[in-house]
C-alpha cells in the first residue's frame, strides 16, 4: 500500500480580537474554521470545533487581552482549552497564534518572592498540546527559550517603517524610552538611516506605574523624534520621555508600538501630552472608548499571515523579515 500524504491548513480564532484573525484569513486565502465558543453558567468555558480537523496543521490565533467581556485571563484560557481540544481531536500539528503574548513582562524575578509568569504560560501552552508558538514583538527576546518548542518571533517593524516613510519628513531621530529598547530603537534608526537618542528614566522602586524620566542622551534641538517601544500600557514611560524631548528642543514628537494596551489612565495622559501621533498596530483591539485622535491602529495582518504561510510551507520565517526579528 502506497500513502501520499496531504497538508491540511486549519485556521481557528478565538473571541479575542476575531477582526484581526479573519484579516489574517483574508491574507491567506482561506475562511476561519468553525468553532462554538461558549461558557456553562457557572463561567467555565466550553470549546468544540464544528468540523473534523483530524490530520490538519492547525492554527489558533487569540489575542491575549480583555474583549468583549472577555478578561485577559479568559483569553488565555480560552486559548489553551481550543489547544486541548485540537489535540483531542487529533490535529497532526497545532501552533499557538499570539499576536499579543499574555504575562510577558514577568519574565524574570525583578525582587524576591515574585514569579516568572511568562515561562508558566509557556509551560501550560506546551502541556495543552501545542507544537509551536507564533508572536509578535515579545517584550523581551529571552520569552523565546521559556517554549520547548519552536518560536517565531515576528516584529511590527515592517509595517511600523512603512508608516514612518510615508508620513514622517525631516530630520528623524530614533528614540528609545529607556535603556531596555536601545536595540530595538537601533534597529529603527538604522532601517531608516536616522540618529539614534536615548532618553533616561528611573522606575520608583515599589510602584509598577510610576517612572521618572530624567535626561536625553544624543541630540534632539530642532529634529523630528520618534519613540519607540513594544506596548504602551499605562503611557507613563512615553509621555514622560515625549515631554523630556520637547524639553531639550525636538520640534517634532512621535511615538510608535507594537501593542496599544492602553490600560487606565492611559488615554487621558496620551490626550494631555506633547505626543503630535502616536501610531499602534492591531495586535491588540481598540475600543471606541479609547479611540482618539492622537492613535493611529495600523494592520499587522499582513506579517502574521506570511509568518503563518512560511510555517505550514516549511520555508524561513526570519527571511520575511530580513533577520530582523532574531535580535
Amino acid at each position: 500500500m502506497e500513502l501520499l500524504t496531504k497538508k491540511k491548513l486549519t485556521l481557528v480564532s478565538g473571541r479575542s480580537n476575531r477582526p484581526l484573525a479573519e484579516e489574517i484569513a483574508a491574507e491567506l486565502g482561506e475562511a476561519l474554521g468553525p468553532v462554538e465558543l461558549s461558557a456553562f453558567a457557572n463561567g467555565e468555558l466550553h470549546c468544540r470545533y464544528g468540523e473534523s480537523i483530524r490530520g490538519s496543521d492547525v492554527f489558533i490565533i487569540q489575542t491575549h487581552a480583555s474583549c468583549d467581556g472577555l478578561s485577559i485571563n479568559d483569553a488565555i484560557m480560552e486559548h489553551l482549552i481550543m489547544v486541548d481540544a485540537a489535540r483531542r481531536a487529533s490535529a497532526k500539528r497545532i501552533t499557538v497564534v499570539a499576536p499579543f503574548f499574555g504575562y510577558a513582562r514577568q519574565d524574570r524575578k525583578a525582587e524576591g518572592r515574585e514569579p516568572i509568569t511568562a515561562k508558566l504560560l509557556a509551560n501550560m501552552f506546551a502541556t495543552a498540546g501545542a507544537k509551536r508558538l507564533v508572536s509578535v514583538d515579545l517584550h523581551s527576546g529571552q520569552i523565546q527559550g521559556f517554549f520547548d518548542g519552536p518560536v517565531d518571533h515576528l516584529t511590527a517593524m515592517p509595517v511600523l517603517v512603512e508608516w514612518m516613510e510615508e508620513n514622517l519628513d525631516g530630520d528623524l531621530v530614533m528614540v528609545s524610552p529607556d535603556a531596555g529598547r536601545v536595540k530595538v530603537a537601533e534597529r529603527y534608526a538604522n532601517r531608516l538611516e536616522a540618529d539614534l537618542a536615548i532618553v533616561h528614566k528611573r522606575r520608583i522602586k515599589g510602584e509598577k506605574h510610576l517612572v521618572e524620566a530624567r535626561e536625553v542622551v544624543g541630540e534632539v534641538e530642532g529634529r523630528t523624534c520618534v519613540l519607540i517601544d513594544d506596548m504602551i500600557d499605562t503611557a507613563g514611560t512615553i509621555v514622560a520621555a515625549a515631554e523630556q524631548l520637547k524639553a531639550h528642543g525636538a520640534k517634532h514628537v512621535y511615538a510608535a508600538a507594537t501593542h496599544g494596551v492602553f490600560s487606565d489612565p492611559a488615554i487621558d495622559r496620551l490626550k494631555n501630552s506633547v505626543l503630535e501621533k502616536l501610531v499602534v498596530t492591531n495586535t491588540l483591539p481598540l475600543p471606541p472608548d479609547k479611540d482618539i485622535d492622537k492613535i493611529e491602529v495600523l494592520s499587522a495582518a499582513r506579517i502574521i499571515a506570511d509568518a503563518l504561510d512560511a510555517v505550514f510551507e516549511d520555508t524561513s520565517v526570519s527571511e520575511i523579515f530580513d533577520g530582523a526579528n532574531q535580535s
